[in-house]
């Protein structure tokens, strides 16, 4: 298991709304759209789009938003590299599923198919 101590703290009160636009302008320049970003959002969290935005006004962090989530039974099939750590081998929980996000978010943009990034939803 790799320890991510060192930063588990700062991920856990980020702000989830400080994030989300940077999800949007990540996937958008890629030629994805906002509506799979959700998708994939809703798919890891459960959290549709209204659920989403009322987190988003919030100013939710990431603790709180992952706390009240419903995350998906497969989302432990979500492995690879994502900023350095192999997401299956991270040993904080919280870390592990906001790192769960960044990668479907990097796979969208990678132009990686929906049924792929969503585990065979």
């Amino acid at each position: 298991m790799k320890d991510t101590s060192n930063h588990d703290g700062r991920i856990a009160k980020m702000s989830f709304a400080s994030v989300y636009p940077h999800y949007i302008t990540k996937v958008e320049k890629k030629g994805r759209t906002k509506d799979e970003l959700h998708q994939i959002i809703e798919w890891l969290t459960g959290y549709d789009e209204i659920k989403l935005q009322k987190l988003i006004e919030e100013k939710v962090d990431f603790e709180k938003f992952f706390q009240n989530a419903f995350l998906n039974p497969n989302a432990n099939l979500i492995t690879g590299v994502i900023c350095g750590y192999r997401v299956e081998e991270i040993k904080n929980k919280l870390t592990q599923q906001v790192r769960y996000l960044d990668k479907l978010v990097d796979e969208l943009a990678k132009g990686r198919k929906m049924d792929k990034i969503l585990r065979g939803a």
